[in-house]
């Protein structure tokens, strides 16, 4: 029997990657529903070619436009907010959250809430809603299958594994372009420098939080979320390889680690055709050729904002949806030429310091701590600018 899949986000590298794996195997899997933010032009050609039986846009102005696209089709057409949530919520066997930034907060809720099991490709969901996320799943059943490459690596470790049994976790993280950068070249960094990732291909946004690894530090808090383990038994160690993406301790002293190409294909497989396994045309692992696997401690220094993102997920409440706000806004302006590499994290720190918000109750009030956290953030930057 094939299994239905929803696709949020479904024109973005992750649903693209989604995509190439179910069309490779036509008779394991069905569309049942696809989304995207804007891009009409594309959402209806992809479902078109699945045979999706809903499409939905995020803006509701281009509903019209999406009609005509799918006339014919037999592929139904909604826009909005509520149509995302409707679509998440719908009866599929995997729900496949994609959507980034805070605009994939509602309609992933909506899927948890649904007891929907949701393979989760958006940092935001547990970063900024993490004990909301995973309280819903509880009182929902629902399952939330990691698709970020360390978490999954993780989740293929433990294996259904008590946490009792889990002495730690340890999440690799590559270093980035500035890993042996002098302290004068990353303060002198510029975007084209920054974004320049050496083993992965990725959107500037990312590619930068990887460079500062504030990338690793929002891992670190949904980790947390994820695996039921407190801050202090989870771990970083720069990996510049990318070939081992994350490792398990357990009490007995045994080590699990999970490897491969970095390809996101692989943990989007994993979760795809859970609790089995599926063919993937990622490339295979040549350990004889890869000859070495390196790895060291982060350096506090290059990367203030590991220490940032540790401080926010022990202090709770708001703090984690102040510190992701804060470092989109950091990380934009950086693109913009407006402030400097370095200034990311000292903006970030700033906002971390002035914030008073009390601990989120739903995900509207993530939402308004977001955009208030994002107008303190840009005061700060003007400030500074003046």
């Amino acid at each position: 029997m094939s299994k239905s899949i929803t696709i949020l986000g479904a024109t973005g590298s992750i649903g693209t990657s989604t995509l190439d794996l179910i069309e490779r195997n036509p008779d394991d899997f069905t569309i049942r529903a696809v989304t995207a933010a804007s891009n009409v032009a594309a959402l209806a050609e992809i479902a078109r070619r699945t045979k999706a039986e809903l499409a939905v846009v995020a803006d509701e102005s281009l509903l019209r436009e999406l009609e005509q696209c799918l006339s014919g089709s037999g592929c139904k057409a909604a826009a909005g907010e509520t149509a995302l949530a409707d679509a998440a919520a719908g009866d599929a066997d995997l729900v496949i959250a994609a959507i980034v930034g805070c605009a994939g907060l509602k309609p992933t809720m909506a899927a948890v809430e649904a007891g929907r099991t949701v393979a989760l490709a958006n940092k935001e969901a547990l970063v900024t809603a993490g004990a909301l996320m995973t309280d819903a799943a509880t009182r929902n059943g629902a399952t939330i299958l990691p698709i970020d490459s360390e978490h999954n690596a993780i989740f293929q470790c433990i294996n259904g594994a008590s946490s009792q049994g889990i002495s730690r976790i340890i999440l690799t993280a590559s270093g980035g372009p500035f890993r042996t950068s002098s302290m004068a070249a990353i303060d002198n960094a510029t975007p084209a420098q920054a974004v320049a990732h050496p083993n992965w291909s990725m959107g500037a946004k990312i590619s930068i939080d990887s460079a500062t690894m504030m990338n690793k530090g929002l891992e670190l808090i949904e980790a947390h979320y994820l695996f039921g383990l407190p801050s202090e038994r989870i771990d970083i160690v720069v990996h510049p390889q990318s070939v081992i993406h994350s490792l398990v301790e357990f009490v007995d002293g045994s080590v699990l680690a999970q490897l491969g190409a970095p390809d996101m294909r692989i943990p989007i497989a994993y979760a795809l055709a859970w609790p089995k396994r599926m063919e993937t045309p990622a490339e295979r692992l040549d350990l004889a050729g890869l000859a070495r696997l390196d790895f060291e401690a982060p350096d506090a220094m290059r990367f203030p904002a590991l220490r940032l993102a540790r401080s926010a997920l022990e202090a709770g409440g708001a703090a984690p949806t102040v510190l992701n706000a804060a470092n989109e806004v950091a990380v934009e302006r950086f693109l913009a030429g407006t402030i400097g590499f370095t200034d990311i994290a000292r903006i970030v720190e700033q906002t971390l310091n002035r914030d008073v918000s009390p601990a989120p109750r739903s995900i509207d009030d993530v939402i308004a701590i977001d955009q208030a956290t994002r107008r303190r953030a840009s005061g700060l930057i003007e400030e500074a600018c003046s």
